[in-house]
This record gives structure tokens, C-alpha cells and sequence, in this order.
């Protein structure tokens, strides 16, 4: 695969075969976000676990101190009361049965979190197949199937993320912005690597944290040394 100029100079900053410290990978991380657009900077952590046992799936959401970034667009599937709450708390799309021909069949998925109250899974379930693969489905564990409502849409709106292993075993989320000072990327580095670290599996063998990457959208990955982590 060819890579553009920007990403060969920024390459030149990382040794690949070295593992960083926090500190020192976040500093490079920024010297390589070189491109015209704020980049988005990543964590990819793969995990010493299976992920295709029940026991080992590791999942969760944690709230990252500085935020993402991102403004995140809300999807809430409630009734009477609950959708009213829901608009009250900045929610840019509240609905019920009425929403799912449109997503079922014009492909609307113009948000980037669902929430839903309980009663309301019903309904969402019939969503599975669209949302599912996109890991957009509400889910207990995260704090997307809540009666508390308000909570659900504060908390995704002050800076949320959802932690989930892919097929590999490996989570991927966001932890900032390039713009972003290194003291507020380490900060949200920190919070989601206790948070992970916290939702280690009993089933769990071995070294847990495999490898832990920090790239940012454009530029090279940048290796830390994981036992300075655990």
C-alpha cells in the first residue's frame, strides 16, 4: 500500500521496534498528526483473551474526562414521559415504532449513539441486523438500556465511548484530538485503560494486555510499553 509524504516524514519519528512510555508516545502521536484536519487520536489494545467465550468478552463504556472531541448525535427510543425527558436532555432524535421504517427501510442512520428504556427493547430488537454490525444496539452493560434517561444523554454527551473487542480481540476507540494537550490525551489514555484493566475477565489467562497502540487518523502507530500499564 503506497503511503502519502506526510506519513513517510512522520514515520521517520517513530521506531517501530521500540515500545514508548505514555508520555513519550503522546508527545510523537501529535508530532505525527500532520494532516489539514483536526485528527482524531486512537487506542487499539489487544487483549490476552478469547472473545468468542461468553467468559471473555470484555465490554463496557467509561466516561473519558476531557471528552472526545466529537459531537455525538443521540438516538432515543422512548414513550410519553420518557421521550419527553429525553428532548428535555438534548437527545437530536427521539421516537418509537415510528422511527423503524426509516431505518429499516431508507438506511437513515444519521446518529451515532442509540439509547433506549427498557420497554422500548421490543421494538429496538427488530433493529438488530442494521444496528448490530455497527455496534449501535443499546446495551444494558453500557448504560444505553436505562430508565434514567437523562443520565444516559449527559454522560454520551460529555465525552462517552463504549469499549468493545472486535473479532480479533482487539478494542479500538477514540481518546481525543490532536489538538488535544498532552496532559488531557494521557488523562483519557488513563481513564480507559483502568477502565479495560478493570473489566478483565476471571477467565482471563496470562498476560492480558497484549499490545497497546496509540495512532492518530492519518499517521503511524505508536507501540507503549504494556507493563508500565497494569
Amino acid at each position: 500500500m503506497k503511503k502519502g509524504k506526510r506519513y513517510a516524514e512522520a514515520a521517520k519519528l517513530v521506531d517501530r521496534a521500540a515500545t514508548y512510555e505514555v508520555a513519550e508516545a503522546i508527545d510523537l502521536v501529535k508530532k505525527s498528526a500532520s494532516a489539514k484536519f483536526d485528527e482524531t487520536i486512537e487506542a487499539h489494545i489487544r487483549l490476552g483473551v478469547d472473545g468468542r467465550h461468553a467468559d471473555q468478552q470484555v465490554r463496557g463504556a467509561v466516561v473519558l474526562p476531557h471528552g472526545t472531541g466529537k459531537s455525538v448525535k443521540v438516538l432515543v427510543f422512548a414513550k410519553g414521559p420518557k421521550a419527553d425527558e429525553a428532548q428535555a436532555a438534548g437527545a437530536e432524535y427521539v421516537g418509537a415504532e415510528e422511527l423503524l421504517p426509516k431505518i429499516q427501510k431508507e438506511g437513515w442512520l444519521d446518529f451515532d449513539v442509540v439509547v433506549a428504556t427498557p420497554d422500548m427493547m421490543g421494538i429496538v430488537g427488530r433493529l438488530g441486523r442494521i444496528l448490530g454490525p455497527k455496534g449501535l444496539m443499546p446495551n444494558p452493560k453500557a448504560g444505553t438500556v436505562t430508565m434514567d434517561v437523562t443520565k444516559a444523554i449527559n454522560d454520551i454527551k460529555a465525552g462517552k465511548i463504549e469499549y468493545r473487542l472486535d473479532k480479533t480481540n482487539i478494542i479500538h476507540v477514540p481518546i481525543g484530538k490532536a489538538s488535544f494537550s498532552e496532559e488531557q490525551l494521557a488523562d483519557n489514555f488513563q481513564t480507559l485503560i483502568d477502565a479495560v484493566i478493570k473489566a478483565k475477565p476471571a477467565a482471563a489467562k496470562g498476560q492480558y494486555l497484549r499490545s497497546v497502540t496509540i495512532t492518530s487518523t492519518m499517521g503511524p502507530g505508536i507501540k507503549l510499553n504494556t507493563t508500565k500499564l497494569a
